[in-house]
């Protein structure tokens, strides 16, 4: 009998969101549309230079595996969330944040000195998101971070892909497909990002190691990993690695498999105004879907939906009321 839905492992960060130009980001030599870590001074560099924007700015709770799975648990799935903070004003906020959203997490998080892993989101009226992440404390998840008793009473184990650029995380990550497979535990997978994937593809293939049960990416990432001109060619390479994956292609909608057809999700015609969180939102809704038996059609539509209705207002997450409306929408 699974006592949770969803176990997720990945980064905990505090989010601070601002509105910036394409100048801005040329005038401080940031890479527009990617992440880039970053050391605690640069990231100050980055606050204090465009301080004049954050009046306007937003903190939240954060990391890309951490909105999937607070995502989920407000569509209704039973989740559990590895992560690791530090003893301090953020790290609080963060696991308040959590408890709210009816997240459960290890009983040891937050004890340890140090700095909560913290993010600058910077949005351009094109609505592309840009981050410079200080992992901080989040730098040393491992596999001591693992909840064994939690993860092999779940049905679904995902991971953040951006664990492969710390030493510690991608074995901790590694080390969480071993044991889900040992318990039968179905495995998830995010690509996370096109950086990631050109930087770290070596390190993602030893977490995806024989093959994964469930893939997402987008189309940029997809082409990297698979190193393939054209998104035939991707898919094929895909369906290697992956029993089931979703790629998001954006406007032009979601190709989807699941093990045996293709399918494509047509997108809805919206204007984005903040692309962050949009992914992460179309995982967490996805394996909401899943997890409560639905099929992998209804699965791509509630995804697909919840993932435009993140992107049409700031911030990586809905308000917990929003998820309701989204489910009464699609089940209408």
């Amino acid at each position: 009998m699974s006592q949770y839905d969803i176990y997720g492992i990945g980064a905990a960060l505090v989010d601070t969101e601002i509105e910036v130009t394409d100048s801005d980001l040329q005038n401080l030599a940031i890479e527009k549309g990617v992440m880039t870590l970053v050391d605690e001074n640069r990231q100050n560099e980055l606050i204090s230079a465009l301080s004049g924007h954050l009046v306007a700015s937003n903190r939240a709770s954060g990391g890309s595996a951490a909105n999937s799975i607070i995502a989920a648990s407000y569509f209704g799935s039973k989740t559990f969330y590895s992560c690791k903070v530090a003893n301090d004003e953020n790290g609080d906020f963060y696991l308040q944040d959590l408890r709210s959203a009816d997240v459960n997490y290890h009983v040891h998080n937050g004890v340890k000195n140090g700095i909560t892993g913290k993010c600058l989101v910077m949005i351009t009226p094109d609505a592309e998101r840009t981050m410079n992440t200080f992992l901080g404390i989040s730098e040393t998840i491992s596999i001591e971070d693992i909840d064994e008793d939690a993860l092999k009473l779940s049905k679904y184990a995902y991971i953040e892909g951006y664990l492969v650029t710390s030493e510690t995380g991608r074995p901790a990550a590694i080390r969480l497909k071993e044991l889900s497979d040992k318990h039968g535990v179905k495995t998830a997978l995010s690509l996370s990002d096109p950086a990631i994937v050109q930087f770290f593809r070596e390190g993602l293939k030893e977490i995806i190691g024989s093959g994964i049960d469930l893939l997402f990416c987008n189309q940029a990432e997809a082409l990297a990993y698979t190193q393939a001109d054209n998104l035939d060619d991707a898919v094929t390479e895909l369906k290697k690695i992956a029993k089931t994956f979703a790629v998001t292609r954006g406007a032009k909608g979601v190709l989807l498999f699941d093990g045996e057809k293709e399918i494509h999700v047509e997108p809805e015609p919206i204007k984005p105004v903040d692309t962050n969180g949009a992914g992460d939102m179309f995982a967490g809704a996805f394996l909401y879907a899943l997890t409560q038996g639905k099929s992998f059609e209804y699965a791509g539509e509630l995804a697909s939906r919840a993932a435009e209705k993140v992107v049409v207002q700031y911030g990586p997450r809905l308000p917990a009321e929003q998820h309701q409306e989204v489910l009464s929408a699609v089940n209408a």
